[in-house]
């Protein structure tokens, strides 16, 4: 029997009981399980029906070049479509197996990996991550001997906010990036959330350890086999061979253009995945299905539950966030459960998809742009449709402002003028020599050109230096978390012929990072 098909008895029950009238429904289910209303008969079926038009005027309003779309029903795929263009040479159009980088909709898709080898026996959610990585530490030894799989994919262990990410925008590869998360300041344990791409990529790698494989491989055989997601990997140089893929865009002006590719591998778990809409569909069946004959529900439904409070109510009327491991868990205005993530990279990507189990229904979106709203745009309203028949509000107008901070340089003097007044910059052999930082690493002063370049990360990157008020000198630097325009302050600092330490604003750790001169 196929994956496709609804195969455990219970969900099955439970599917039969979704087609009764209201007012059975409400008589059937346990109270914890009773909608706060009737979806009328053909109701899905409408919602499929005005998704052309949904999708077409968000488009529109938001300007994203290219989108794609699914819908999958009671175990079916109902709706497929490719709107718009994918860029690149010929710039020929988007369809459903038009292949995109899905961001952080990895976390989703890893996390059924991973509920495959609890259903393996593998591991399990609650596996100590010292038992399975000895060498990841955490700053409290501590917590890092109570940290588990779980902790890390639900964002509970205490690290930061996106911790990792500036040494992955400086080019270093995933196993420099999780030994230096140590020197990471932690917020109390299990009691604190913080979404951190390097924490659940941990625990995705200690998974794959314990599986004696790496995560791209073990993704491969794990889900994407079994499901026919043929066109779907978590290895971006799988992506890049695609002849037909979606070229990120980022927002320029009233429009958008191709500039940048995202590399994602060091935080493939976390956002590496490239699919399709096609083939994200099958997984969806397949998580609609309680794991269908792929993953037990045991290991599948502390996934989809709550774990971690992602967002907490600021008014009596507010619906709190939640968050299960690598899965958005919350409750529609109806009272039914909505499954869910976003993925945004701001080099040109944004994606979404939601499910609802009680009328077994999922859309998955997926954009070639720089992340405006667009994508949970469409997938809100034709939940909002499927659900109450009819959509609710303009999604796109609210959603579009909570994406607006993606498109803010960051740094003191982004968007300001060179002082006219400036202090005279020091001699070059001042600053020129290496400086050390714990957690970011070497960087280099040097002279090229009759100027200043400063050298950061692994590769190295190299970014002039441009004289701003004497010994503070400025360079541009723009990556995954830093928009275009962004600027950072470089200051030098010391009293005797050569600078003794270098301090950049724009990379933080517990404030701006201070260098040491070798």
């Amino acid at each position: 029997m196929s994956f496709h098909t609804l195969t455990r008895r219970r969900f099955l029950a439970t599917a039969s009981l979704a087609a009764l009238p209201g007012s059975v429904l409400a008589q059937e289910l346990p109270p914890s399980r009773t909608p706060g209303n009737e979806v009328q008969a053909g109701q899905v079926e409408k919602a499929i029906g005005a998704l052309d038009k949904i999708v077409e005027d968000i488009k529109a309003r938001s300007g994203v070049p290219g989108i794609a779309v699914a819908v999958v029903h009671q175990g079916e795929t109902v709706y497929t479509k490719g709107f718009g263009d994918r860029g690149g040479e010929g710039n020929q159009t988007i369809n459903a197996d038009t292949v995109f980088q899905v961001a952080s909709l990895s976390k989703s898709v890893g996390a059924t990996v991973v509920a495959r080898q609890v259903s393996r026996g593998v591991v399990s959610w609650d596996s100590r991550m010292r038992d399975l990585l000895p060498w990841f530490n955490l700053s409290d030894p501590t917590i890092t001997d109570l940290l588990t799989i779980g902790d890390l994919y639900s964002h509970r262990s205490g690290l930061p906010s996106h911790a990792g990410d500036d040494l992955d925008d400086l080019g270093f590869d995933r196993q420099t990036i999780l030994e230096r998360l140590r020197l990471q300041p932690l917020s109390p344990f299990r009691t604190s959330y913080a979404y951190t791409n390097f924490g659940l990529t941990a625990a995705a790698e200690a998974v794959a350890t314990a599986s004696g494989s790496d995560w791209a491989a073990l993704s491969e055989e794990a889900i994407f086999q079994p499901l026919g997601m043929t066109r779907t990997s978590a290895r971006f140089d799988d992506f890049i061979a695609r002849d037909n893929r979606a070229i990120p865009h980022i927002k320029r002006g009233d429009g958008f253009k191709e500039m940048y590719q995202r590399q994602p591998d060091a935080q493939s778990p976390a956002g590496g995945v490239s699919s399709t809409v096609n083939d994200l569909a099958e997984w969806m069946k397949m998580v609609l299905a309680d794991g269908a004959d792929l993953i037990s529900p045991q290991a599948l439904q502390p996934a989809i539950s709550p774990q971690s409070f992602s967002s907490r109510p600021h008014t009596p009327d507010e619906r709190g966030g939640f968050y299960g491991y690598g899965f958005n868990v919350g409750t529609s205005p109806t009272g039914r459960v909505v499954i869910s993530h976003s993925g945004a990279f701001a080099l040109g990507a944004a994606t979404y998809f939601a499910l609802v189990p009680s009328l077994e229904v999922g859309i998955v979106v997926l954009t070639n742009a720089t992340p405006v709203g667009a994508a949970e745009s469409i997938g809100a309203s034709f939940t909002d449709m499927v659900q109450v028949g009819r959509v609710t509000r303009d999604w796109f107008s609210g959603y579009e402002r909570l994406f607006q901070g993606f498109h803010v340089p960051i740094g003191v003097t982004a968007g300001e003028a060179f002082p006219t007044a400036a202090a005279p910059a020091p001699e070059p052999s001042y600053c020129v020599g290496r400086y050390g930082h714990p957690y970011f690493g070497t960087v280099e002063v040097r002279e090229e050109n009759d100027g200043l370049i400063l050298l950061a990360g692994p590769a190295p990157m190299k970014l002039p230096l441009l004289p701003w008020d004497g010994a503070t000198m400025v360079f541009d630097f723009v990556s995954e978390n830093a928009g275009e325009g962004s600027r950072s302050m470089a200051t030098f600092s010391g009293a005797s012929e050569q600078a003794d330490s270098l301090e950049i604003e724009i990379f933080v750790l517990d404030g701006p990072a201070r260098f040491e001169r070798y």
